[in-house]
């Protein structure tokens, strides 16, 4: 045969093998950052042991090879499910899953006996625990990716997972405290000899995707503006009735449940989402003015009647002079202000610290259990991990072709990095103490499994995103996916 007779590849056939190329590459820069991030993990738990057992047990590396086990099957699923989902994602919450293993494996340590420690089980505690719990959490992140092929998917049911999350979040509200409430703030649905789950962990996810389907149904009409006051488009009156709607919902999560954080958290995830969706800087201003003016009026009736607004009016004045009672009622805000103290910039070591003599260290204080072990610094790489998740997220965003996809993942990421706010916000003293757990490290299933769910879903809305577009024709989508007419065109932005 000739050179002449040779076939030409065709457009289509050359894109399809750079495409191959490219998500191949992707998934072996996220095989290699997983096994370094396992790596790190191993040494963490060896300088724990070195440091709690004056010596290195045989079994140090066990734990990270199992937390590595299970990341790589999540990363085969990716390979296959996801193949052009962002590299950087899986690695960075390994790690911080990893580390939070890795420290409460050290917390089960400082409770055994000394002549105990060296003979403790590694899948004893809530070490332990931890490690099934996050085999858990990872096997239904991968069946979500398994289950929804395409993330717009999830608006067929946005009404549904709206509803939904408004009977989670209130169900701790309408129970009887003693099924419901921990340390003051009734976040929780506890069955006895079974265990306790905090079902808000899972509602932030079934309202964001409402508020995101419902946002691009209305964006056009609540960016229309009435009246412009200092160089700022406000919007007419009759567009506020969503916010005040939610507003008054995060307001009695405030009195009900009793626990500012996540009314902040709901508050502030749906302010966010439509100020992506519309790109008013009024929907802020009017979303700071009534969180704060609904904060402040909480405060001054429970300092004036008590009854539901007593809790929070306890908590801002812990929060405003914790040292007033130091033993009593501050006692927690006031260790966590000291072990961090000690910690200073390089810490105690891993394993140096004393995590028991804080209360809570195992969840609400995680943070700063583990910032007495690797001081300021350390602490500020685990904010920068955060920091690279939240940022991921928001690049997801601002590539997807869909406005769906654009305001679910942009609301995602923000509740992330807000919810990391809001803890380190509470035990740094910036804002009163509040129920939260800090996501990948605090020990406990519902939180674990509830942001490894998030994880999935900003990978599914990375690998639409990054998913080439071959021939020149439109986005290759699964099978089964929603037509584009419901979510918009696959170039179209967020503004109107």
């Amino acid at each position: 045969m000739t050179a002449a007779a040779v076939p030409a590849a065709s457009p289509a056939t050359t894109g399809e093998a750079a495409g191959a190329r490219l998500a191949r590459s992707r998934r072996n820069a996220e095989l290699s950052l997983l096994l370094l991030a396992m790596v790190l993990v191993a040494a963490y738990g060896a300088t724990v042991e070195a440091n709690v057992l004056d010596t290195v047990t045989p079994d140090f590396w066990i734990p990270a090879a199992v937390l590595g086990l299970v990341f790589l099957g999540l990363h085969l699923v990716i390979r296959w499910l996801a193949p052009f989902a962002d590299p950087a994602l899986l690695p960075a919450v390994a790690l911080l899953n990893g580390i939070g293993v890795g420290f409460l494996r050290r917390y089960d340590l400082a409770k055994a006996e000394p002549d105990q420690r060296e003979t403790l089980a590694v899948f004893a505690g809530k070490g332990g625990s931890q490690l099934a719990w996050t085999l858990g959490a990872v096997i239904l992140a991968a069946v979500l990716l398994a289950i929804m092929r395409d993330h717009r998917s999830l608006s067929r049911y946005a009404y549904t997972l709206g509803l939904a999350g408004i009977v989670l979040v209130m169900i701790p509200a309408v129970l009887p405290g003693r099924f419901s409430e921990v340390n003051g703030a009734k976040l929780w649905i506890i069955v006895p000899g079974l265990g306790q789950l905090q079902p808000g962990e899972f509602a932030k996810l079934a309202l964001l995707a409402f508020f995101a389907y419902y946002l691009v149904r209305k964006r056009e009409v609540l960016s229309l503006a009435s009246r412009r006051v200092l160089g700022i488009d406000f919007p007419r009156g009759r567009d506020l009735g969503p916010v005040l709607v939610v507003w008054l919902i995060s307001l009695l999560v405030l009195v009900f449940e009793k626990d500012l954080g996540t009314s902040l958290l709901y508050f502030g995830m749906f302010v966010v989402t439509l100020y992506i969706a519309t790109e008013r800087v009024s929907w802020l201003l009017i979303g700071l003015i009534l969180f704060f003016g609904g904060a402040y009026l909480a405060y001054v009736l429970g300092s004036t009647v008590g009854g539901p607004f007593a809790n929070f009016y306890d908590r801002a004045q812990i929060w405003l002079d914790p040292f007033a009672e130091p033993y009593d009622r501050g006692y927690q805000l006031v260790q966590g202000l000291l072990t961090l103290g000690t910690g200073g910039l390089f810490g105690a070591g891993p394993g140096g610290g004393q995590p028991t003599l804080l209360p809570e260290v195992q969840t609400d204080f995680i943070f700063a259990g583990i910032g007495e072990e690797i001081g300021l610094f350390g602490l500020s790489a685990l904010l920068v991990v955060y920091l690279l998740i939240v940022e991921r997220g928001l690049r997801a965003a601002l590539a997807v072709r869909d406005s769906f996809g654009k305001l679910l993942a942009g609301g995602l990421a923000f509740t992330l990095g807000l919810q990391v706010f809001v803890i380190v916000g509470g035990i740094s003293k910036l804002i009163p103490l509040t129920g939260q757990t800090t996501p990948f490290l605090s020990a406990g299933g519902s939180s674990l499994m509830a942001n490894w769910l998030l994880i999935a879903v900003l990978l599914r809305v990375s690998d639409g995103a990054r998913r080439p577009v071959t021939g020149g024709g439109p986005v290759a989508r699964p099978a089964g996916s929603p037509p584009e007419q419901l979510h918009g065109a696959p170039t179209e932005v967020i503004r109107p």
